[in-house]
């Protein structure tokens, strides 16, 4: 977590509660807010933590992932969910976990995967809590085929600001359940959540790669590889120009079976053998200038070129298909104490104008990103506040300091809902609110029902108030 304390010499200030005031951020380290933090200990204390909520009301954070202000609370109380965490029920017969808020995915996946099992969505990092999870309605590299995390949401406790339970299905209270998958947290405080689950026969998956030289290429690829694999991502080379533009190695597969294992292969003896490599020491704040278009655009020759031209049927870990910056945990710390932004769009299908154009206006600029991703998307789900829905997935990440980047977003942001998309508002630090209706039309049954579930609006966060999202 992005935290830093800020107590008086008594290691207390004033707070609701037992509070201690400390600074906080989101994942890329800009902007940071002063709040009042609690940890609750039980689920009774996390369910009653929002009820002592002052003026500035209160939000719950899980492990700090989301990239912006959605889980800080200027001057206000911040609720840290994360020591109410655990698997309470592994029911093998109906392939669901019944685990508690606070509980992170890789907690979750180090007791399941050696049983067989996998969670059938899962973000870049496994360091998300389910609670957050279901917060920010998650998707991953395998959206058009398994859809969001709240998708496989079977059912959920949640607190309300007053510390009365509900139980939410997608079936008995579908208006409730929908509006806290993707809510941001302003809906109430999940408590325990019952998620479906995928079996599986190993803990390797089966990998496809190629090296493609343009946007066209990419484009075709990933929608050809659709109708075969379930998980696919792209890295793009976002410096790339002219005929390059758009240069991407592109991942696609799906977990091994044991007949892929080959004969005499050792994994065969513990073919479900879950041991994540551990982080490496966190690293010290970067200076400022490390991260430029030089050094970034250097790393991207090499790490295009590294890639295989093509390759077939590579057996990989959990860890390096999904989460390899988990294994440096503390990588945020190299953009330098200004910190990123993160920007993730979605572009409708019949756009791809409008992307070939968003691709160009980031090569052009002076703005380097050396993390930049495109995926594409299946269905939509019910969720007003949901983010994915048929189209492309674009996400770059960019140092804050770089001249001219928020007109450039600002613009981007414009063409994106001209052809109806939008931005995801849990990496989000920057958008203009005016955009936010255009965005997600649904906004105002969202609120609704929002209001309906916290009638005094205990709930607000710094994103809630930036972009005025309680209307």
């Amino acid at each position: 977590m992005t935290t830093r304390p800020t107590d008086d010499r008594s290691g207390r200030t004033r707070g609701p509660g037992d509070a201690r005031r400390e600074l906080l951020s989101g994942w890329g380290r800009n902007p940071w807010s002063a709040a009042h933090v609690v940890r609750p200990t039980s689920p009774d204390e996390l369910a009653m933590a929002v009820k002592s909520a002052g003026p500035r009301g209160a939000i719950v954070r899980g492990l700090g992932r989301s990239y912006g202000d959605q889980a800080i609370n200027a001057g206000g109380l911040v609720v840290d969910a994360t020591a109410v965490s655990g698997l309470l029920e592994l029911d093998e017969e109906a392939g669901t976990a019944r685990v508690l808020g606070g509980t992170s995915l890789k907690q979750l996946l180090h007791q399941i995967v050696p049983q067989g099992w996998f969670v059938q969505v899962t973000p870049g990092t496994s360091n998300v809590t389910v609670g957050g999870a279901i917060a920010n309605d998650v998707h991953g590299k395998g959206h058009h085929a398994t859809g969001t995390f709240g998708a496989h949401v079977h059912s959920m406790v949640l607190a309300l600001p007053d510390g009365t339970r509900r139980v939410l299905t997608p079936t008995e209270t579908p208006r409730e359940f929908w509006a806290t998958c993707g809510g941001l947290g302003l809906t109430g405080t999940v408590l325990e959540a019952t998620i479906g689950l995928r079996r599986i026969e190993t803990s390797l998956l089966k990998v496809d790669t190629d090296r493609v030289p343009d946007l066209d290429s990419l484009l075709a690829l990933l929608l050809e590889g659709g109708r075969k694999y379930r998980y696919s991502v792209a890295w793009v080379d976002f410096l790339a120009r002219g005929r390059s533009l758009g240069r991407a190695v592109v991942d696609q597969g799906d977990f091994a079976t044991l007949d892929d294992l080959p004969a005499g292969d050792r994994r065969r003896r513990d073919p479900l053998a879950y041991r994540p490599l551990p982080s490496a020491p966190s690293l010290p704040v970067a200076p400022n200038s490390l991260l430029n278009r030089a050094s970034i655009a250097a790393f991207n020759e090499f790490w295009y070129r590294k890639a295989p031209k093509r390759r077939r049927d590579h057996l990989t870990t959990i860890d390096k298909f999904w989460y390899p910056l988990d294994m440096v945990d503390s990588w945020p710390r190299m953009y330098g104490r200004r910190g990123f932004l993160q920007w993730q769009c979605l572009v409708p299908f019949g756009a791809e104008e409008t992307l070939r154009e968003i691709v160009e206006a980031i090569a052009n600029h002076p703005a380097p990103s050396f993390l930049s991703v495109l995926k594409y998307f299946g269905q939509a789900n019910p969720g007003p506040l949901s983010f994915p829905a048929p189209g492309w997935t674009l996400s770059i990440d960019v140092p804050t300091d770089v001249p001219g980047l928020a007109p450039l977003l600002d613009r981007l942001d414009e063409r994106v809902v001209e052809v109806g998309g939008r931005i995801y508002l849990a990496k989000d630090s920057r958008m203009r609110p005016e955009h936010l209706p255009l965005m997600y039309p649904r906004i105002d049954e969202w609120r609704e029902v929002r209001d309906e579930l916290d009638p005094e609006r205990r709930l607000n966060s710094d994103l809630a108030r930036r972009l005025r999202l309680l209307g």
